[in-house]
């Protein structure tokens, strides 16, 4: 099962380092140590983490990734659901949420579960801009 550090646990959420470890001191996220005197935040939790995190956060202007490749979205793998011959995974990327189908093999092949982090590319023909009210 995967682990993160604290620095890359800042980076999946959005937010800087030393807010990872105020929420790892006050409690509202796990975190072990791993070695001598490392710090380490495991996947599933920190997926569940994230998850809840997003929950009513709203994406923030300007808050583009700095990358040739606009809809990319670095995450964190919240949930798998597996058919025989489909997949469904579910990414948390700040306060995007992604779903992506794909084969049940890519899922295998490339050891997708929770906890894992990933990038989600997305590729659209069709864009719908709304208003927030």
């Amino acid at each position: 099962m995967p682990s993160y550090s604290i620095g890359q646990a800042a980076k999946l959420l959005g937010v800087s380092s030393e807010t990872v470890r105020r929420w790892a001191d006050s409690g509202r996220l796990a975190m072990d140590r791993e070695g001598p005197g490392n710090r380490a935040i495991d996947g599933v939790g920190l997926a569940a983490f994230a998850k809840e995190r997003a929950r009513g956060m709203h994406p923030v202007a300007g808050s583009a990734v700095a990358t040739s490749v606009r809809n990319a979205f670095r995450g964190i793998v919240t949930r798998v659901t597996l058919d025989d011959v489909a997949a469904q995974v579910e990414v948390q990327s700040g306060p995007h949420r992604i779903v992506s189908l794909v084969t049940r093999e890519s899922v295998e092949e490339l050891g997708i579960e929770v906890g894992v982090t990933v990038t989600a590319r997305v590729k659209s023909t069709n864009v719908h801009v709304d208003t927030t009210p």
